[in-house]
């Protein structure tokens, strides 16, 4: 059964501008500047301005279950691009070895992040972040020994750059359930934390 017309909205804080154009969201902000194309999708997506806010609003017409979530979907990627570009993303992974102590490397520009001595093998694993994201050693920030920072405006390249970073340190040909050693997600929030 479809429904006629739905429409859902989420506010756009101050500091924060939203402009959109032909389905291409370009968010603007204190950290930076995110953009998204939805052109996929066939959503009305306007940004309504008033005196004292604005906000972004999704219009569908004669949608079925499926493109309905659709729209939640699309409004939920614009959410995190407003968050991205307010208080950001940062996500620490630990390194977790039971013998061969695993070596993280950053280079200079933090933009690509070497494992070295995983399992004891010689070879050297090389990620490179995606976008505006960087890497850290978190002994260099706050003294945690075996742990690695993550930070960018977009979720999608913060998350995709821990991903690769997990991947790339997997065991293979070997019992999982016996050797756990390998580069993890340990914690999931914000650069900027609220008081």
């Amino acid at each position: 059964m479809r429904q006629i017309n739905a429409v859902k909205t989420i506010p756009v804080p101050e500091g924060v501008t939203v402009t959109i154009k032909n389905r291409k969201v370009t968010v603007t902000g204190p950290r930076g500047t995110l953009a998204r194309d939805f052109q996929h999708l066939r959503i009305d997506l306007a940004v309504d301005k008033t005196k004292k806010s604005s906000s972004v609003r999704a219009e569908l017409w004669f949608g079925n279950r499926a493109s309905l979530a659709c729209m939640r979907t699309v409004l939920a990627h614009i959410s995190n691009m407003i968050k991205g570009v307010t208080v950001g993303f940062q996500f620490k992974m630990k390194y977790v070895y039971a013998h061969f102590p695993i070596n993280l490397v950053i280079s200079k520009d933090a933009k690509t992040v070497e494992v070295k001595n995983y399992l004891g093998e010689k070879k050297e694993r090389t990620v490179q972040m995606l976008g505006d994201t960087v890497a850290k050693l978190s002994k260099d920030i706050d003294g945690t020994k075996d742990e690695i920072t993550v930070e960018g405006s977009s979720l999608d390249d913060v998350s995709q750059s821990c991903a690769n970073i997990q991947q790339i340190a997997r065991v293979k040909d070997k019992d999982i359930r016996k050797f756990l050693d390998g580069v993890y997600v340990s914690y999931r929030g914000n650069i900027v934390q609220e008081d």
